[in-house]
């Protein structure tokens, strides 16, 4: 895949998200809308590549959306970046049968890694932006993941799109 058409993302899980793990909340229902719009958008700007990291909550989301967006639009792929072999192994049934779905239907499955280690889920996010020209973000200003990818991304060159959970979006 070409770099300059490689839209990639980062976000929170669900302990960091107002509404938790509850997807109905009104709030999850704006985001998850906005989410569709960015990838819509970043399709008309001539993205065809969209790589996610698969971890719970945002990033879901946002797999969700670039699935949807194949199912509707010609020439795009997803691939879901994995950071290791045991990603969902602690997660709820329910998560885990989510999460194998959504990889199943993805059109690469990247593993940066075989076996867990600290710095596994930070190759990951470096992987996704070292192959990437966009990354889409849902960040809410905290320190964590989330902010070393887009500080790792502003640093490598790539627009960075920021939505804040209260509805503004910033474009770097």
């Amino acid at each position: 895949m070409r770099r300059a058409e490689t839209c990639c993302f980062t976000g929170h899980r669900p302990e960091k998200l107002p509404w938790r793990g509850d997807e109905e909340d009104p709030r999850c229902l704006v985001l998850k809308g906005r989410l569709a719009r960015e990838v819509e958008e970043a399709y008309r700007d001539g993205y065809r590549h969209f790589i996610c990291g698969m971890a719970r909550g945002a990033d879901l989301y946002f797999c969700e959306a670039a699935l949807e967006l194949r199912d509707r639009r010609s020439g795009v792929t997803v691939e879901a970046a994995i950071p290791c072999e045991e990603q969902a192994a602690r997660w709820s049934d329910a998560e885990r049968a989510r999460y194998f779905d959504l990889v199943g239907h993805c059109d690469l499955e990247t593993m940066v890694q075989h076996h867990y280690d600290r710095g596994c889920m930070l190759r990951r996010n470096r992987y996704m932006v070292d192959r990437s020209s966009r990354l889409l973000a849902v960040y809410d200003g905290l320190l964590g993941g989330t902010m070393y990818t887009i500080s790792y991304a502003r640093k490598r060159g790539l627009e960075v799109i920021l939505l804040d959970l209260e509805g503004a979006r910033t474009l770097f």
